[in-house]
């Protein structure tokens, strides 16, 4: 199960730290080009916080388990990325963009199994 946790955490984490990287870097304008069009609700600061959230969340669910440091901050990071998640599937589904609500709803299951095992049986 320690393996499958794992490999939980740095898919997540990955995925997490480029959709962050993401939202920083580019403009509002250029994100809904290219299908981000939830961005158009949000002002751009929001739009920057929320990234900076999802690239905290990614490097918090990797970074600390791979060197032995303050390893508590994993399960807290993916603690944060359930309630980012509970935010985007209240957003997209007022939206009703269902398609999104799903993914969204799969990262939320994915993150709290990696939360469940590493508060838990498997923490380091």
């Amino acid at each position: 199960m320690n393996v499958v946790l794992w490999i939980i955490a740095i898919l997540l984490g990955l995925a997490f730290i480029a959709a962050g990287l993401m939202k920083i870097l580019q403009p509002k304008e250029k994100l809904i080009e290219t299908g981000l069009g939830w961005v158009e609700t949000f002002a751009p600061g929001h739009v920057k916080i929320i990234g900076a959230l999802d690239l905290l969340a990614g490097v918090g669910l990797i970074l600390p388990a791979a060197v032995g440091v303050a390893e508590v901050l994993v399960p807290l990071a993916a603690v944060g990325i359930v309630l980012l998640m509970i935010g985007a599937v209240v957003v997209h589904g007022r939206r009703r963009e269902t398609p999104m609500v799903i993914a969204n709803l799969v990262l939320l299951v994915l993150a709290a199994v990696v939360a469940w095992g590493r508060f838990g049986p498997y923490s380091f």
